[in-house]
């Protein structure tokens, strides 16, 4: 059962805006997209910025924040667009189950724990295999093809 741990006002009212900016005049941190999505109630499409993770030749999206209405509207449209600048990315998605989950949070972490590790519950890249299978259905993480 995943979880949401809701953005507190700094992050919510100016760290993301910040990014989002950052990221329509096409700078990236660190791989930084802005992700478009339909939302699944009212079709519109709604906005968030993702950290994106290149894996073993693969990418995923990973929601440290839990069950995100992001996640909830990309599994019912099946994917959406990665965006940065000018440059349109369409793809679409595979939700991975959760004992595959373990490697990905690792290497998620790895890179993005300074920003996002707060969500993780303690556990690191180099936690203990068991710690980070305990928290893998907390945290949705979808793989990313070509549409």
């Amino acid at each position: 059962m995943s979880t949401y741990r809701k953005p507190d006002p700094l992050t919510k009212y100016v760290f993301n805006p910040g990014l989002m900016l950052l990221m329509k005049a096409g700078v990236s941190i660190r791989g930084s997209r802005i992700l478009y999505v339909r939302g699944r109630k009212s079709g519109a499409w709604r906005t968030n910025p993702v950290n994106p993770l290149t894996f073993d030749g693969a990418r995923y999206l990973v929601a440290p924040r839990g069950e995100t209405e992001w996640v909830r509207n990309i599994r019912v449209a099946g994917g959406g667009e990665l965006r940065l600048g000018s440059k349109r990315e369409a793809f679409r998605v595979q939700e991975m189950a959760d004992e595959q989950k373990p490697a990905i949070l690792r290497a998620y972490l790895k890179l993005w724990s300074m920003e996002t590790g707060v969500f993780f519950q303690g556990v690191k890249h180099d936690s203990p295999e068991e710690d980070v299978r305990r928290i893998a259905p907390l945290h949705p993480v979808f793989r990313i093809t070509e549409a």
